[in-house]
């Protein structure tokens, strides 16, 4: 058995390693020409630790994760408002919280592949999708060049992200699936070796209205940056006529030094999207399936993609490795969808949740959150904060 996974994400790797080790062959085809060195931070809890711990991923992952001790806002000034410690969310989250690099995740994915036997799996890069069909024997998958190289295989999986072009040639146009939450997120990686040492082992977040920055220092002497503004029309084109880089720094003056200091050093072509949601009636069609945030984005703002990435491309695998013939996948995709689709709906409400509250619009929303953030240390307090940030999880 044969399939071609599109997108060398978290989810399309995990999935493709999790059907190599099953006894398939598989074909991972990547439109970027390497792995994405650029991202954000996210904390990984939930189903995924249960699903990596499993399948044997746990490991890779923990050696590259970060100890954070607590996120802490601050105003313009520097000046501490409210803040949130790790270890009592990492109890709430269930044990275990891993605060993770998204680029990091990916490349613990991609050395993960070495489980496999030899020749099993294979990762293209440079190799975007032009044209894609079905006929008898299967699907077939035109990789853009000139001429097209034209793979086949018995199931095609499209883990090529919120933008899908799987799910826009299989399923029909984005506009009829995307779900915009009213906010767009950036994120960029810079080099201060100051900046690093001031923030080391802590998130830092601006305690603003209607928009927010963040950074974290990494290894070496580099700071992450993660920034969430309002954009109130959702439309993945709209203020494209501003260069990215100088829409933050129009979007984010004068909320401090720090922040200031990484607007200078920004790049010129930041990661810049719409926070968004994916909603379908349907995630397979013929022997076709999405994963991860191809076919249940829950939104940056939820904290659980890569959670969820990883664990519903471990349930994809435990259920399609096993089928031997053409004629029992389409039902082992329905079996997937059937199991896995409560967890994405739940994970999806969290996240409709956070949105409502992640941005003050003015200042008496701000100081709302300040009370309830410092009010989290009080027991009971905190297992409902936690709940209305990870749902079901904090129980």
């Amino acid at each position: 058995m044969k399939a071609v996974v599109v997108g060398a994400g978290i989810a399309g790797l995990v999935v493709a390693r999790q059907l190599g080790l099953a006894g398939w062959d598989v074909e991972v085809l990547e439109k970027s020409g390497a792995p994405r060195p650029d991202g954000y931070m996210l904390d990984f809890f939930g189903p995924g630790v249960e699903a990596a711990e499993r399948i044997g991923l746990y490991p890779r992952l923990a050696a590259v994760a970060y100890h954070v001790e607590a996120a802490e806002y601050v105003d313009a000034t520097g000046r501490p408002t409210s803040s949130l410690n790790y270890d009592q969310f990492a109890r709430l989250a269930g044990g275990k919280v891993l605060s993770l690099l998204r680029p990091d995740m990916e490349r613990a994915a991609l050395a993960a592949l070495d489980d496999v036997p030899s020749g099993r799996v294979r990762v293209l890069y440079g190799a975007p999708v032009s044209r894609l069909w079905s006929d008898e024997d299967g699907v077939r998958v035109a990789v853009g060049g000139s001429p097209d190289v034209t793979v086949a295989a018995d199931v095609l999986v499209g883990a090529d992200g919120i933008h899908s072009a799987v799910r826009a040639r299989v399923f029909g146009p984005e506009e009829g699936y995307l779900r915009p939450l009213g906010m767009r997120a950036a994120a960029f990686i810079v080099t201060d070796p100051a900046l690093n040492a001031r923030f080391r082992n802590r998130f830092i977040l601006t305690d603003s209205i209607d928009r927010m920055a963040g950074l974290y220092s990494l290894r070496s002497d580099e700071v992450a940056a993660f920034m969430v503004y309002r954009d109130a029309t959702g439309a993945p084109g709209h203020q494209r006529s501003w260069n990215p880089r100088e829409r933050l720094r129009r979007e984010f003056a004068g909320l401090g030094d720090a922040v200031d200091r990484l607007l200078n050093l920004c790049p010129e072509h930041p990661y810049d999207d719409i926070v968004a949601q994916i909603v379908m009636p349907g995630w397979q069609r013929g022997r076709t399936v999405l994963v991860g945030d191809a076919c249940g984005a829950v939104s940056l703002l939820a904290g659980q993609g890569g959670s969820l990435a990883i664990a519903g491309s471990a349930l994809l695998g435990d259920i399609l490795g096993p089928v031997a013939s053409p004629e029992r996948i389409s039902s082992a995709l329905t079996e997937f969808e059937r199991r896995w689709r409560p967890m994405v709906e739940e994970a999806q409400a969290a996240g409709r949740r956070t949105a409502s509250s992640f941005l003050p619009a003015n200042r008496t929303q701000r100081l709302l959150r300040r009370w309830i953030i410092r009010a989290s240390r009080l027991p009971g307090i905190d297992r409902l904060v936690a709940r209305q940030i990870v749902g079901r999880i904090a129980k």
